[in-house]
């Protein structure tokens, strides 16, 4: 999809600050620093959108990013991020949770784990956890531009390997930095949300 139109509709923390429309929602989810604000960023065509910190644990709310009126992405606050208080840890587990097994609207999940290393036991859980919940699932890899080419095919099997993907979900490499993957993800948005 060209992007020329985006919107940061709300940052919620509550199901009754949801947007009102019934636009397909997918959401954004991995480890704080993963790249989830980069990706959002490469996918809507434009470079400091979706603001991406150095400083892990900033994204405490869903941020639901209106595309073209036609779709949300929800940015997730990221998961794994130790000096995140546990009180606020369960919160944001609540929120999540209530947000992902409730939203009527939501297609679909982008789980974004680091393409530089194995997946992390909270990468396991996380994905487990919406399979559990019969949430279609996309992996994608990030920062693969750090990773000799050579390597990849390895990996790729080693994160596959790693979260026991399911038949049926997809992983894809992706680099913010030259772009690699951003095709292949549009098209697993538009199939799960009918766009074009």
């Amino acid at each position: 999809m060209e992007v020329h139109n985006v919107d940061l509709t709300i940052s919620a923390v509550r199901p009754d600050q949801y947007p009102k429309t019934n636009y397909p929602e997918v959401a954004l989810v991995g480890r704080s620093n993963v790249g989830k604000s980069s990706l959002t960023n490469v996918l809507i065509n434009r470079r400091n959108f979706a603001h991406t910190s150095s400083q892990p644990g900033k994204t405490q709310t869903l941020n639901f990013y209106a595309v073209e009126d036609q779709l949300y992405f929800v940015d997730v606050p990221g998961y794994g991020y130790a000096k995140v208080s546990k009180k606020e840890r369960e919160r944001f587990g609540q929120m999540i949770e209530q947000y992902l097994t409730q939203r009527d609207q939501l297609r679909g999940a982008i789980l974004l784990v680091d393409g530089r290393h194995a997946p992390t036991a909270d990468d396991v859980s996380m994905y487990q956890w919406l399979q559990y919940y019969h949430i279609p699932t996309l992996v994608v890899a990030t920062k693969i531009d750090k990773v000799k080419g050579n390597t990849w095919n390895r990996q790729e099997s080693l994160i596959k390997k790693t979260l026991g993907l399911a038949a049926g979900d997809q992983l894809v490499l992706f680099s913010a930095v030259n772009k690699t993957g951003k095709d292949a993800v549009w098209q697993w948005i538009d199939e799960r949300t009918g766009m074009k």
